[in-house]
């Protein structure tokens, strides 16, 4: 016998009602961590690889984690959230704006990078904003990651291309130079032995022969750049190529430079080619001797390090410093380009080849420097590792 209309409503309802009850149990429930809530986003927060940044809708730090003080090389403090973001971060004025601005876009930037001018890292950003349950604005975060070793990797890279593409010609162009300046030296020293009772044509003829010299020794030198280096990789003990280059540089330094070294026997050995890095040293050391013309100190230090974030890697760190006048702003960012110099018999090449064989060891190379201050320059070599070009 069928069932009235009223209990198949009734059972209809019932049905709903438990369809709806099974629903309403699928959605989100705290997870049974042993850990409050607020505890455990902490740790997620804590333990991400990517800096975390947040702000409040009155510009108020709100949430900085780990990885973001290590980006933006700060010392983290008790009372950092809920200073105003200003006072937090006075030292990187362009996340300050980044962030404040963030409430005023139509459209917020995903994928961004911004350079961070204290340190020189480079970053790649999103934003997002902070919204309440009800929909309004509570504030912005930024999730970010130091693309540092990527912008140094894709600048090599470009590099690499604009050799190829000039360093054919160059190649071609330098051996075709050093020809006619092989003749015009040995045409001068014949002249010259020919016409020994004439004083004047004596020193003409000297300096033809000095000029064509230093010509020949800057054709050689483009040819070096332009070359591929090719490493000759073994177990290398950096203070066996610090005692060579000190060696070398002394026998051509003129005046009266002191120079100390401090690179202990005992670090490790790096995956290097010794000659390379004797002749980058040399070049460092001959640079350091030119700014101080001729009387002034340079120091050698050399220690263990271990570098970078969550791919942190053994390294040696070198450091050339020397109490010179030191290097203004705007010629510090081009003293490592090709054919940039200041000096006026200068090729500007060598401090571009220390560029490319730090390069090609997969090092890292820094400038610290200013006017009236000496410079420091700093060689970061891998304990492991070192790539042929």
């Amino acid at each position: 016998m069928s069932k009235s209309r009223p209990d198949r409503v009734r059972r209809a309802v019932q049905a709903r009602s438990a369809e709806g009850s099974v629903r309403r149990s699928r959605a989100p429930r705290p997870l049974t961590t042993g850990v409050s809530g607020d505890a455990f986003f902490r740790h997620i927060v804590a333990g991400m690889r990517n800096g975390v940044l947040a702000v409040t809708r009155d510009a108020r730090l709100a949430l900085i984690n780990d990885e973001a003080y290590r980006i933006f090389d700060l010392t983290a403090g008790a009372d950092d959230v809920g200073q105003p973001i200003a006072v937090a971060l006075k030292n990187h004025p362009d996340v300050v704006r980044v962030m404040t601005s963030a409430f005023d876009l139509h459209l917020l930037p995903n994928r961004a990078e911004m350079r961070l001018k204290p340190t020189g890292r480079v970053i790649g950003y999103t934003l997002a904003l902070v919204r309440n349950d009800d929909g309004t604005v509570a504030g912005a975060a930024m999730f970010f990651k130091d693309l540092t070793q990527v912008e140094q990797l894709e600048e090599r890279e470009r590099l690499r291309d604009r050799l190829a593409a000039v360093g054919e010609m160059a190649a071609i162009i330098a051996h075709e130079v050093k020809n006619p300046l092989a003749s015009i030296e040995v045409m001068a020293g014949l002249l010259r032995r020919k016409i020994p009772d004439a004083p004047d044509a004596q020193r003409m003829l000297t300096d033809i022969i000095e000029e064509a010299k230093m010509a020949n020794a800057i054709v050689q030198e483009v040819l070096d750049f332009v070359r591929p280096i090719r490493l000759q990789v073994d177990r290398t003990a950096v203070a066996a190529a610090v005692r060579g280059a000190v060696q070398l540089a002394d026998s051509k330094a003129q005046g009266d430079v002191q120079i100390t070294v401090d690179v202990p026997e005992g670090l490790p050995q790096i995956q290097a080619d010794q000659h390379q890095l004797t002749q980058l040293f040399t070049n460092l050391l001959m640079n350091a001797y030119e700014a101080l013309g001729g009387s002034g100190l340079v120091s050698v230090t050399a220690e263990r390090v271990r570098e970078g974030g969550t791919d942190a890697r053994d390294a040696v760190l070198v450091q050339f410093t020397d109490n010179g006048p030191g290097i203004a702003a705007d010629v510090a960012q081009k003293v490592f380009d090709p054919f940039f110099t200041t000096k006026p018999q200068g090729s500007g090449l060598g401090l571009a080849i220390v560029r490319k064989i730090v390069d090609a060891h997969d090092g890292r190379l820094d400038l610290q420097t200013a006017v009236g201050q000496g410079t420091t320059i700093r060689i970061t070599l891998p304990v492991a590792g070192g790539n042929e070009e």
